[in-house]
């Protein structure tokens, strides 16, 4: 071989292994992630998610790559990053937190496979015809938190029978916040309880509410499910511990930072449901295929430190009912 052809070779060879590389590279699946609030209010969910695609052969730096997007709680920003996916040709989109992520995102796209996860009715918000036949491309999961309203409101007055006067925190920004208004009205209507609405999507508003109850003060707190309320789960303990009012919640993860008590879905254990189901549309099922899963596990957890706290001794059969009791 001419010294001339030999350096055309290996000069030929060198330019191809970058392309090569490239190209493998390419052929790792990229998941893109929505959700409204931040990276350290779902750490404990987002073990889930992970759990769920390794269960389904997809590890993280391995053989997939997340890409993620978080708003941060300014809900408004989350449809300019369902774009921003979509032209990042990601090869599906998970939408979790609520009802509005998976909306931006089915508002983005027509063609790309969605995975949600979300408290509202996802038929009500026209994500799917129907939770058996979910149609187009979109599926998820539904974790049924508006579905329970009646009854945290009777864990609570179970666990504080004397309260009367009821403060509820809903957040009117999340689709679910008219029907969790409505099944509480009802609730609280059948107990026997007069319930205040408080409204609050901002963590000034959250502010702004307590700082009603110098003036008129209920005697129990009810915390509706929302992304926001799950971010500042810290601000909203705080502040129920400094105006000494018990209050319910709807996921485990207020109760761990020092709410008195939660019942609801296992936000974990949904997270890895839909980790499940974005590894098998990887592997090539088709979202409409694929039934809306509703939470099966959930979560009645009591902070037993907190209640001692607030001077209340909480009945046995409430305990002996408990999936967990911190202590």
């Amino acid at each position: 071989m001419r010294r001339r052809e030999f350096i055309t070779l290996i000069g030929g060879a060198a330019a191809a292994w970058p392309l090569a590389a490239r190209a493998q590279q390419a052929a790792v699946p990229v998941v893109g992630f929505l959700n409204p609030t931040t990276p350290e209010a779902l750490a404990e969910p987002m073990r889930g998610l992970r759990q769920g695609l390794k269960d389904a052969g997809y590890v993280e730096g391995e053989n997939l790559t997340i890409e993620y997007r978080w708003a941060d709680n300014q809900a408004e920003r989350l449809p300019a990053m369902a774009t921003e996916l979509v032209r990042r040709r990601v090869s599906l989109i998970v939408a979790t937190g609520g009802g509005q992520a998976p909306l931006a995102a089915k508002a983005a796209t027509t063609a790309l496979p969605i995975v949600f996860n979300t408290a509202d009715d996802p038929v009500s918000l026209g994500l799917v015809t129907s939770l058996a036949q979910p149609g187009g491309n979109v599926t998820g999961v539904s974790i049924l938190s508006t579905e329970l309203t009646a009854k945290r409101l009777e864990l609570l007055h179970a666990l504080v029978p004397s309260a009367t006067r009821i403060a509820a925190f809903i957040n009117p920004g999340e689709p679910a916040g008219d029907v969790t208004l409505r099944e509480l009205q009802v609730a609280s209507g059948a107990i026997g309880l007069q319930t205040r609405i408080l409204k609050a999507s901002t963590d000034r508003e959250i502010d702004a509410a307590f700082a009603s109850f110098i003036h008129d003060r209920p005697d129990a707190l009810f915390v509706a499910g929302s992304s926001l309320f799950l971010s500042r789960r810290v601000q909203l303990c705080l502040l129920a511990a400094f105006h000494h009012l018990p209050a319910i919640f709807s996921l485990r993860d207020l109760t761990e930072a020092g709410g008195l008590m939660s019942y609801g879905a296992s936000l974990r254990d949904a997270y890895r449901q839909v980790g499940v189901y974005a590894g098998r549309i990887l592997s090539g099922a088709k979202p409409a295929d694929l039934p809306v899963v509703q939470s099966s596990k959930f979560d009645l957890v009591i902070n037993n430190q907190t209640a001692r706290m607030l001077g209340l001794t909480v009945p046995p059969q409430l305990l002996a009912r408990a999936d967990e009791v911190i202590e």
